[in-house]
């Protein structure tokens, strides 16, 4: 076998690089290349900030679609509401058969029934998301 010769020979591009001075020309482009790249770089920084905040509004929109798609919900019962109030006051105005009786009606059917709220378990409830 024989030994490799290369570790002794001198490289000719190591002594032509040391020997010849910059080039000013191509200083000038590696600097107009370094800034090319720093703008890239802040560019894509940028870029990434925008994403996250662009990603920030469309959950705010998806939380506020739910919200609408609720409040369509809720609207929606007030023509039931309605119908059943108009349904109660119709029947507190006809006579009922056990006052012809002589009998009062309960407080339920002349719609004085009292309901609880638990008002502090609302408050204290985390909303539903």
């Amino acid at each position: 076998m024989r030994q490799s010769v290369a570790p002794t020979r001198a490289s000719h591009a190591a002594s032509s690089i040391n020997s010849q001075p910059p080039n000013p020309a191509a200083l000038a482009r590696l600097q107009e290349k370094k800034k090319e790249f720093e703008a890239v770089a802040a560019l894509e920084k940028a870029s990434a900030t925008f994403v996250k905040r662009i990603e920030g509004l469309g959950d705010d929109c998806d939380v506020m679609a739910d919200a609408g798609f609720v409040h369509g919900q809720v609207l929606e019962q007030w023509p039931n509401m309605f119908r059943i109030l108009s349904l109660f006051l119709a029947n507190k105005d006809r006579p009922n058969e056990s006052q012809d009786n002589g009998r009062h009606s309960s407080s339920a059917g002349d719609g004085s029934c009292l309901v609880r709220i638990p008002i502090d378990e609302l408050q204290t409830s985390k909303p539903v998301t």
